[in-house]
């Protein structure tokens, strides 16, 4: 289980969602097979609920890996939403576009390589949702950039927020991942503490934080 809540909470609620099937089943197990983590089956729920909410047009996302969690979003959205989504690593943008590719959402989904400080700074576009999935260190780094390219009434989902519940305790801090936890807590500290901001920090799945602007 992911540390965040209690083991008996997690499964009830997991138990509550529908297992995939199709194309999202397939991917799973491949991610299951090839150990590639991908979103957990609660988080991929609470996405498919606020783009329904939300009804975006454009959707970033920051971390592709296997193109599960596009391909999600984009079915989520009735394959209505043009979604961006970066990512550095060549042999999992191969395996990403192969994915989009055999599925049908080339239409819809589009790969950007390279990293994702360096693509976000050279993006123009506006988006009415961010997804943030990479560099688990560096999403207070990420923050400046997607706020610039956030819509005025856009949602920004950040996960992994608590990292396995190290960001929220000492004690379960292992060593090697002190730096990941001090960035992630100021990320939180950032979205929480601006004023221009209202931010959820949600203990579902390794966590997610919710930001979009006060009106």
């Amino acid at each position: 289980m992911s540390g965040i809540t209690y083991d008996y909470m997690e499964k009830y609620i997991q138990s509550l969602i529908e297992d995939n099937s199709g194309v999202l089943k397939e991917l799973e197990r491949y991610a299951c097979d090839n150990s590639v983590p991908i979103i957990h089956k609660e988080v991929g729920k609470f996405l498919e609920l606020m783009i329904h909410i939300k009804n975006p047009s454009k959707i970033l996302e920051l971390g592709t890996a296997i193109g599960y969690s596009s391909i999600l979003m984009s079915m989520s959205s009735k394959n209505k939403s043009t979604i961006h989504t970066i990512e550095r690593n060549p042999h999992m943008i191969k395996i990403a576009n192969d994915n989009i590719r055999k599925y049908g959402f080339e239409d819809n989904i589009k790969v950007i390589e390279g990293d994702c400080i360096e693509v976000l700074k050279n993006l123009n576009d506006e988006y009415d949702l961010i997804f943030i999935d990479a560099g688990k260190g560096h999403y207070n780094h990420f923050l400046p950039e997607c706020m610039r390219l956030l819509k005025q009434d856009g949602i920004i989902i950040a996960d992994n927020a608590l990292f396995r519940g190290m960001v929220a305790c000492d004690e379960l801090v292992a060593r090697r991942k002190i730096t990941i936890v001090k960035r992630m807590r100021n990320y939180l500290k950032l979205v929480s503490d601006n004023k221009k901001f209202i931010t959820s920090v949600i203990p579902m799945g390794d966590g997610i934080a919710v930001t979009t602007r006060r009106n």
